[in-house]
């Protein structure tokens, strides 16, 4: 797995429901991060932060409350030691840029989350110890110190569980996916699953419920989900149709009847009902997103999926109602090349 072109994509964008709010999206070139108005639709771009981000953007993530806004960035190659994340106040548009954590990530970054109190940031990097998080609060506070047990190589997806008890994160090396409790700090690392990820793993993810645990991964069957209850259960069998290539993003519905993948080959995204088991794979979209799928998203209220790719028009977003509907119009101001995350904010 090539951690160049491995891209998290959160992503968002829909129209037929009732959710109104804004999306972002973190892609390869200047500005390296757009956001969007989104009721039924994108609107307007808002404006560039004054402070952009120094380089290509590859993560992107707004706090619980939306009242900020993070982009996990590779670093500037002509100063050494730039901070790979960048942080800013949201309320309908880019405040001043904080401060940068006083202590960083090195290389380059992939992902970023924020945990469900708001109380802390975590991102992934390529550099050891692979997972980095810090307290937050209206800026970056002390950096966490390192889990015991270090991720086993670059890291490319991190996920807090929905009750914030726990914190998982994707990587390249066996055993592919960590996960540790979480309580203002890393606790023990919990025993690996006993069926691995067969390759290297791009994103994991927790069902709302908290029930269950996805990670997307390269190698057939490029998902795996497991139980899950402070700890890893028995992997679930695999789709009956699986993905068609190496996965680099996964995501529950809100409600949690369904589950996204996306990956490298066509046709980019693929879903399925979800129910302790994946069902029958749903009809792919008629209007597919062009170029390798990087990540997906549903809206907050699960009336939209959209999916970040790799060429133009970088996102596209289909409204979802147990299938994909018909793609919606792309943004008037597409995001500068490869779509490489995104994100709704929080519904009000």
């Amino acid at each position: 797995m090539d951690p160049i072109t491995l891209n998290a994509v959160q992503g968002a964008a829909g129209g037929g429901g009732g959710y109104s709010g804004d999306i972002a999206v973190a892609h390869a070139s200047s500005p390296f991060v757009s956001v969007y108005p989104w009721s039924s639709g994108f609107g307007t771009k808002y404006s560039d932060p004054s402070t952009l981000p120094p380089n290509l953007g590859t993560g992107v993530a707004f706090s619980p409350d939306g009242a900020d806004l993070a982009i996990s960035h590779y670093p500037n190659w002509s100063s050494t030691g730039t901070p790979t994340v960048a942080a800013y106040p949201w309320s309908s548009g880019f405040g001043t840029k904080y401060a940068d954590p006083s202590s960083h990530p090195g290389s380059y970054s992939w992902a970023v989350a924020f945990s469900p109190d708001g109380a802390d940031i975590a991102v992934c990097t390529n550099d050891s110890p692979y997972i980095n998080v810090w307290a937050w609060s209206s800026g970056f506070g002390t950096k966490y110190a390192n889990p015991s047990t270090l991720p086993n190589g670059y890291s490319l997806g991190v996920t807090f569980s929905p009750d914030g008890a726990d914190i998982a994160v994707a990587y390249g090396g066996s055993p592919h996916v960590s996960a540790y409790p979480w309580s203002s700090g890393f606790g023990t690392k919990y025993a690996n699953p006993s069926t691995l990820p067969p390759f290297g793993a791009a994103a994991v993810a927790f069902s709302p419920d908290g029930a269950d645990i996805a990670v997307a991964h390269s190698g057939s069957p490029y998902v795996s989900v497991y139980p899950w209850s402070s700890g890893f259960g028995t992997k679930y069998s695999d789709p009956s149709t699986t993905p068609t290539g190496n996965s680099q993003d996964v995501a529950f519905s809100p409600d949690g009847d369904d589950i996204a993948v996306t990956h490298w080959s066509s046709p980019y995204i693929t879903a399925y009902p979800w129910s302790s088991g994946f069902g029958t794979k749903y009809a792919d979209p008629s209007t597919l997103p062009t170029g390798n799928g990087e990540g997906v998203t549903f809206s907050p209220d699960g009336a939209d999926i959209v999916v970040a790719h790799a060429t133009s028009p970088y996102v596209s977003a289909y409204p979802w109602s147990s299938g994909f509907g018909t793609k919606y119009s792309d943004p008037s101001t597409l995001p500068a090349a490869g779509g490489r995350s995104v994100a709704f904010s929080p519904a009000a």
